[in-house]
């Protein structure tokens, strides 16, 4: 049979009878390409997206202000090691739980049934964060929620037990600082919950208006009567103080009076005399007759040094 024949069925010649010319190594790896080339990017974009989820699952960032508490799948809470700031790698089964570590502020109010049922609103301001080095425990025992948890309702429930045998009017005073020693009690309870609060702040007390306006005037007619006993109190110590004055006058012209006898008398009288005798300006002296003791008398209208 020739070359361009075909058979007599009509049938396409063999193509590996090794008539036609053998394809090239290229040819075959091109064709391989293209027959999997859907496969190679399905697969290729399969392992980029699983990276893209994955790299959020193993490569923790935590930034300042905050630390976190590992979570892993098989084992629970890891206890003994807590993940401060920077980047972590951990398996993409388990979780870190991040936590903010700086001091926060939450502001709460709630109503204090005074002993005679008065009810007294208070209005707080918490400062508060969690023990940095307690966190593990914190995270397994409470939750990331324990503000919610502890620190607001054992902040509430230590005030109004403390100040619930109290009346509105010893509340609004802080009448021997029992709201100072509340808030303590409060603070020491939330700390045992693995929580530090700093401070607990009263910002406002607000009592029904009618209740407030009896206490605020009768604190006002406290304050003038306890001015009234104090200006009393001035006048009464500055009477006292006259009177010891006038004593000690009296006391003292007592004294002289019973030292002053007739013979120093007369002795004075004498010296007096001998010193204008001495003295050098002219000048008219009377002596006294016997009964005044012989006293000198200089009549008016001389000065010492007239008659030089």
């Amino acid at each position: 049979m020739s070359a361009g024949a075909r058979p007599v069925d009509g049938s396409e010649p063999d193509a590996d009878d090794g008539s036609g010319p053998a394809p090239s190594p290229g040819s075959r790896l091109g064709h391989w390409l293209k027959v999997r080339l859907a496969i190679v990017l399905v697969v290729l974009l399969v392992i980029a997206l699983v990276a893209g989820i994955l790299w959020k699952r193993v490569f923790i960032s935590i930034p300042p202000g905050q630390a976190g508490v590992l979570f892993r799948l098989f084992t629970g809470t890891k206890l003994d090691r807590v993940y401060g700031e920077g980047l972590h790698v951990i398996p993409p089964w388990d979780h870190i739980v991040r936590f903010e570590t700086r001091k926060q502020v939450v502001l709460h109010e709630f109503d204090v049934l005074s002993n005679r049922g008065l009810p007294v609103h208070l209005a707080l301001a918490i400062r508060y964060r969690p023990e940095y080095e307690q966190l593990p425990l914190l995270y397994q025992r409470i939750g990331p929620d324990y503000v919610t948890r502890v620190v607001l309702p054992q902040t509430e429930s230590v005030l109004r037990r403390e100040l619930s045998a109290n009346t509105a009017e010893q509340i609004y005073t802080n009448e021997g600082g029992l709201l100072n020693a509340a808030i303590l009690l409060a603070r020491d309870e939330v700390g045992r919950n693995f929580v530090d609060a700093d401070d607990i702040v009263i910002r406002t007390i607000s009592l029904p208006p009618l209740v407030k306006a009896a206490i605020e005037d009768k604190l006002t007619q406290q304050e003038l009567l306890e001015s009234y006993v104090f200006r009393l109190q001035i006048a009464t110590e500055e009477a006292e103080r006259l009177r010891d004055e006038a004593r000690g006058i009296r006391d003292y012209q007592t004294e002289v009076d019973s030292s002053l006898s007739g013979q120093l008398l007369r002795h004075e009288a004498i010296r007096a005399t001998r010193e204008l005798a001495i003295s050098h300006s002219a000048r008219l002296v009377v002596l006294g007759v016997r009964e005044s003791g012989g006293l000198p008398v200089i009549p008016s209208g001389q000065t010492p040094g007239a008659g030089e």
